[in-house]
C-alpha cells in the first residue's frame, strides 16, 4: 500500500524466501534449539492442524521463524528425546512471539508445553486497527504488497510425508510475520493505538476457561426438525455412537457420517439393520462400514426408557432470541446497548465485538448492576475481565443502554438479530 493509500500491484509469493528445514528427528531439534539460544529476538510462530480429518485440534506442525536466519517447519509427531523437547519448549516460551490469530493456536500449542509470555497478534492488531478484512493474506498484501500463495489452506496436515507444496505454503505463514509486524506496529503507533493493542495482548496470556458445553448432541445441524422425545432420543444415541467411534480411530466426526445423516436416520425410523443400510439418505464414508454400531445405536435410542427432555436444560441467562417476549426489559435494554455500541464502533472504527464482548453485554442487559452506577458497573465490568481502555470507552454508553426500558424505535426492527 502506497503511503497516499492507492492500492499498488502485489508480488505473488510462492515460496519462502528464507531456508526452512523441515525437523524430524532429535538432531534436528538440537538444531532449532542452538539458533534459538543464539537469537534474542523475536520469534515467528504458526501451527498447522488437521480440523476436519482428525478428532479434535491437535497440532500436526509448528512452524517457526528466526527474522532473516531460517524457518523450522517442527514436526511434533515423532517421539524426540523428553529433555530436548523440554529444552526446546523452553527457549521457545521465553521469546516474544509473533503471531497471527493466536487464539486459534495457543490451546493447541500450549498441549505441546508452548506458553509464551509475550504475544504479538497482527490478526488481533488489525482489527484495532479497524482494517475490514484481516485475514493473513489480506493483510500481507495490504501492508507489504506481497500475495501469498493459499491454496493449501485446508488439507490434512496429519497426512506423512508432507508434500514439499505443503511445508512452502506453512513456511509462507511465518515467512512474512516479521515484516508484517513492523508495518503493523508503525499503523499502531501512527493511530495512537499501541496502547490498546498490548492491553490485547496482555489478554491472551489469559484465556478464559469455558465450561464444558452440556448436550452437545443438541448442536447436531437440522435437529430442529426433530420434535418428539423419542426421536430426540435416538439422536442422541446416534451422535454418541458417532463421537465414541470418531474418538477411537482419530477421524473427525463428521467424516463418519454427517449430521444429516442422523437425522435422516431419525426421521425413517427403520425397522431393521436392513432396512437402516437401504436408506439412501443415510450417507457418508462410515455409513455402511459400521452398519453394526449405527444399527446398535439406533435400537438403544428406540427402546430406551431414559428419554432425553424436549427443550436443553438452561445454563446462566437464557438465550436472548427469547427475550423479546419472556424478558421485554432485558430485550430493551440489549437491543438500545446493541445501537449505542454499534454507533461507538463506527467512531472507533474498532469491530463491536472487541470494544465489548457479545457475551458480556448480554449478561449485563439480563441483569444489570443494583444500583446501577459508575462504580457498580465498572466492577462488573472488571469482574468480566473487561480491559481498562475497553471500560474508558464504554461506561457512559452502557450506563445509557442499561437504564433503557422499552427498545428504542429506530431498532425496532432488528428484534431478532444477535448482538
Amino acid at each position: 500500500m502506497s503511503e497516499e493509500g492507492q492500492k499498488v500491484d502485489s508480488t505473488p509469493l510462492n515460496e519462502p524466501r528464507l531456508h526452512a528445514l523441515l525437523v524430524e528427528t532429535d538432531s534436528d531439534l538440537t538444531t532449532v534449539i542452538e539458533a534459538l539460544l543464539d537469537y534474542d529476538g523475536p520469534i515467528c510462530i504458526d501451527a498447522e492442524r488437521a480440523s476436519g480429518f482428525r478428532y479434535g485440534q491437535k497440532a500436526y506442525l509448528i512452524q517457526i521463524a528466526i527474522p532473516y536466519k531460517a524457518i523450522y517447519l517442527i514436526d511434533p509427531t515423532p517421539q524426540y528425546s523428553e529433555e530436548l523437547w523440554i529444552t526446546f519448549a523452553k527457549e521457545t516460551n521465553r521469546k516474544t512471539w509473533i503471531i497471527h490469530a493466536a487464539s486459534q493456536d495457543l490451546i493447541c500449542l500450549a498441549e505441546l508445553g508452548l506458553l509464551p509470555t509475550q504475544i504479538l497478534d497482527t490478526e488481533l492488531a488489525s482489527r484495532i486497527l479497524g482494517l475490514p478484512k484481516v485475514a493473513l493474506g489480506t493483510i500481507t498484501e495490504h501492508y507489504l504488497g506481497l500475495k501469498l500463495a493459499k491454496e493449501h489452506s485446508a488439507v490434512d496436515w496429519s497426512v506423512r510425508p508432507m508434500p514439499k507444496s505443503w511445508l512452502d505454503y506453512a513456511a509462507l505463514d511465518v515467512d512474512v510475520l516479521f515484516d508484517l509486524w513492523v508495518a503493523v506496529e508503525a499503523d499502531l503507533v501512527k493511530r495512537d493505538r499501541m496502547g490498546i493493542a498490548m492491553q490485547e495482548f496482555e489478554f491472551l496470556l489469559t484465556p478464559s476457561v469455558k465450561e464444558p458445553k452440556v448436550d452437545r448432541w443438541r448442536s447436531t445441524t437440522g435437529l430442529h426438525e426433530i420434535k418428539d422425545a423419542r426421536a430426540l432420543t435416538v439422536a442422541k444415541h446416534l451422535w454418541e455412537a458417532r463421537e465414541a467411534l470418531a474418538l477411537n480411530r482419530d477421524i473427525a466426526p463428521g467424516r463418519l457420517i454427517p449430521d444429516s445423516a442422523i437425522i435422516a436416520a431419525v426421521k425413517a425410523a427403520p425397522r431393521s439393520k436392513s432396512e437402516l443400510a437401504s436408506l439412501r439418505t443415510f450417507s457418508g464414508k462410515a455409513s455402511r462400514t459400521f452398519i453394526d454400531v449405527w444399527w446398535k445405536a439406533l435400537s438403544e435410542g428406540t427402546t430406551t426408557k431414559n428419554l432425553v427432555e424436549l427443550r436443553a436444560k438452561t445454563i446462566g441467562i437464557p438465550n436472548h432470541r427469547n427475550w423479546s417476549q419472556k424478558f421485554p426489559e432485558a430485550h430493551a435494554r440489549l437491543l438500545t446497548c446493541k445501537l449505542l455500541l454499534g454507533k461507538l464502533a463506527e467512531e472507533l472504527a474498532i469491530p463491536a465485538e472487541n470494544i465489548v464482548s457479545p457475551e458480556v453485554v448480554r449478561s449485563l442487559c439480563f441483569e444489570p448492576p443494583t444500583p446501577l452506577t459508575l462504580e457498580n458497573l465498572t466492577a462488573r465490568l472488571l469482574e468480566k475481565r473487561v480491559r481498562a481502555w475497553q471500560i474508558d470507552r464504554i461506561l457512559e454508553v452502557l450506563l445509557v443502554g442499561l437504564a433503557a426500558t422499552t427498545p428504542p424505535e429506530i431498532v425496532e426492527e432488528t428484534k431478532a438479530e444477535t448482538l
